[in-house]
């Protein structure tokens, strides 16, 4: 069977038939920690933070902003003190997600505060521990954040949510720039100038830029030329009313990463020499100095660097109408560690990661064991006909949403997650227990509510 090294980290191989993640073998990671299991390799992920940091420097020097990791794609505390130490910044969106890296020490000034609904306690906790910025995302949230930072005796930079009416090539659920969305301030309604003017009365709020983002799993450009030009003409308005010029342009993220085979990961030096000679081009034909660059990668660091293995539970044959056979191959989780199939088509690859297989491949269906007919991780691939309960299967580029996303549907217990580098293995974050599921049922008196 063909190993994919395009879909799984650096530190990925086979040997002698077993796969092989940081120079940790398959089926003694298993033995020791259990399956399912979220495998990072340390290295590959860091190594990835720093690819884009630099390439970003690269591109735009002085004028670079901030590399800000997108923590919604996979957050613990050890991985806040993976990004603390590369240099680059957070991006948080929510209460829990500032407070995992407050609890990991990341420096609150390379710490940016997201959301379309935040609410007053994670706006003001955020203005306390002095986030880099806060992204106002609709018209109620200015006078929010100014008030609260007024009554903190601040002054709180943000930057202003642009949509800019561009249709991303991707599944309409990750696609986030067009105009029937929940996020920003879109400039064909005017709904942006309006909001810009309003930030600017706002005592307490200091007006740093604009911020955009098209979608996820991109791998077009065109959605990101159209966006930056759209903005850095927003900018040139801006200047020709107001006689200055904005301080920074946060381009967002969205970068592509391989699944399956076939597909190329998001190349940082490519992908930012692009933007920036689009963005000096732009800015030379506004006559506008180029602004202080910042984006957002998050499925682009941390996706390749994680493999999920499963054990093999039952097998079972389903004649089709077409006379072809299906195999299908039910592994011990499904959707409650990775939604994202039975949510939007996401397509992923699989191997046997325990043995050498020598015998044909036959169509299989790799599905969970939740009661769902939509339990399925991958619809349709080709693995040896002689896998079997006990056989180990590896789906590599889990890191983003994988982990973020799961659940306890069915009471399953969330997984286990373990760094790996140079033969050794951690855990980073430990598996659940039913003590857990169990910790948060209340026998309690009723009350009586007036």
């Amino acid at each position: 069977m063909n190993f994919l090294p395009e879909v799984f980290s650096i530190n990925s191989a086979m040997a002698n038939g077993e796969l092989v993640i940081g120079g940790c073998k398959a089926t003694s990671l298993a033995r020791e920690f259990g399956t399912p299991l979220f495998v990072v390799d340390e290295e590959d992920f860091k190594t990835r933070a720093t690819a884009w940091k630099s390439a970003l420097n690269d591109n735009f020097g002085a004028n670079a902003g901030q590399v800000y990791y997108a923590s919604k794609s996979f957050l613990s505390i050890e991985i806040a003190k993976w990004i603390a130490e590369t240099g680059i910044g957070i991006d948080v969106c929510t209460g829990g997600e500032l407070a995992v890296a407050l609890a990991a020490n990341f420096p609150t000034n390379r710490i940016e505060l997201h959301g379309n609904n935040k609410s007053e306690e994670e706006i003001s906790k955020a203005i306390e521990v002095g986030v880099s910025k806060i992204v106002i995302d609709s018209m109620q949230e200015i006078e929010r954040v100014n008030r609260l930072a007024a009554a903190s005796g601040k002054i709180q930079k943000v930057l202003l949510r642009i949509t800019p009416g561009v249709e991303a090539h991707t599944h309409e659920a990750i696609s986030t720039a067009h105009e029937d969305v929940k996020f920003g301030f879109s400039i064909a309604s005017g709904i942006a100038w309006q909001a810009i003017q309003e930030v600017l009365s706002c005592a307490n709020l200091s007006l740093e830029g604009l911020h955009f983002h098209i979608g996820s799993q991109i791998f077009e450009s065109e959605g990101f030329i159209l966006a930056t030009t759209r903005l850095i003409e927003l900018g040139a308005k801006f200047r020709d009313e107001f006689k200055f010029e904005l301080n920074e342009l946060d381009l967002g993220g969205g970068y592509g990463i391989a699944y399956i085979a076939g597909e190329e990961t998001y190349n940082p030096s490519e992908a930012m020499a692009a933007i920036a000679k689009l963005v000096k081009s732009e800015c030379e034909r506004h006559n506008l100095n180029i602004p202080k660059i910042s984006i957002e990668p998050g499925r682009a660091i941390v996706g390749p660097t994680t493999t999920t293995i499963y054990e093999v539970g039952t097998t079972k044959d389903v004649e089709l109408d077409d006379g072809r056979t299906r195999r299908y191959i039910a592994v011990d989780g499904g959707m409650s560690e990775n939604i994202r199939p039975a949510l939007y088509g996401a397509e992923y690859s699989a191997i046997l990661a325990s043995r050498t297989s020598m015998v044909p491949a036959i169509n299989s269906r790799l599905v969970g064991k939740h009661c769902e007919s939509g339990d399925i991780i991958i619809r349709e691939i080709d693995l040896p006909s002689d896998i079997c309960p006990g056989d180990l299967i590896a789906v590599p580029a889990t890191g983003a949403y994988g982990r973020s996303m799961a659940s306890n549907y069915n009471h399953m217990l969330k997984p286990a997650v373990i760094a790996v580098i140079n033969g050794t293995a951690r855990l980073i974050l430990r598996r659940e227990t039913e003590s857990d599921l169990l910790s948060l049922d209340v026998l309690e008196v009723a009350r009586t509510i007036r």
